[in-house]
């Protein structure tokens, strides 16, 4: 295959707007169904692509299944990347080269890997070298931040103290994209709030409740 054939779109960004989630099925693009999109191909400009592609594919799918961590070893059999109508899948190799990829800087830092053993989170780290779990960031955390800062003012939320459970599993948040957040994901989410000087976070961990000014 040559740069100039290059079937993966040229145009996308890793800052692409994605659509929100829906009920219906998730749509795959139509370079999901071309079946050298699931090996990654060695021309650098085509690669490039590629991966941007896959990128924006990973992101979308995770958004509308509201996927927040995802592992690969699992992930390999899923629809995500394992297309049952064209028998083709990516390795395990192919899948953490373009996890890596989205977590780098060239990627938008729209993944991080989660090291094994802990629950601290790296961009480099157990997590990686064996295939393990990673955040995909369709929202990062500064992003989540102001989602949450956005909420807690339509919802006149100020000066209320909300539990995380609130935040996440409860009935005021059931139409959000934050719904069912992973906790670790809104701790994080929260500290930048903090950091930013919109929320207080009070008590101890595990009874986390958070104050928004």
């Amino acid at each position: 295959m040559t740069a100039t054939a290059s079937p993966f779109p040229s145009n996308l960004s890793t800052t692409t707007t994605l659509q929100p989630p829906s009920t219906t099925d998730f749509q795959f693009p139509p370079h999901y169904f071309f079946p050298p999109f699931f090996t990654l191909q060695p021309v650098a400009s085509t690669r490039s692509s590629q991966l941007l592609s896959w990128s924006s594919l990973i992101q979308s799918y995770c958004r509308h299944n509201r996927i927040f961590t995802l592992s690969l070893i699992d992930a390999l059999d899923t629809p995500l990347f394992n297309n049952a109508k064209l028998s083709r899948r990516l390795t395990l190799r192919d899948a953490k080269a373009i996890i890596s990829w989205m977590a780098s800087p060239e990627g938008g830092n729209r993944a991080e890997f989660i090291s094994t053993g802990t629950k601290k989170s790296g961009k480099s780290g157990g997590g990686e070298d064996e295939g393990g779990r990673a955040w995909i960031y369709w929202r990062r955390p500064e992003e989540w931040a102001a989602a949450l800062e956005e909420w807690v003012e339509r919802t006149g939320q100020k000066g209320t103290v909300l539990t995380l459970y609130e935040i996440a599993e409860g009935d005021a948040s059931r139409r959000e994209e934050f719904y069912g957040m992973d906790m670790e994901l809104l701790q994080r989410s929260l500290g930048v709030c903090v950091k930013r000087g919109k929320a207080q976070i009070f008590g101890s961990e595990g009874s986390e409740g958070v104050k928004f000014f």
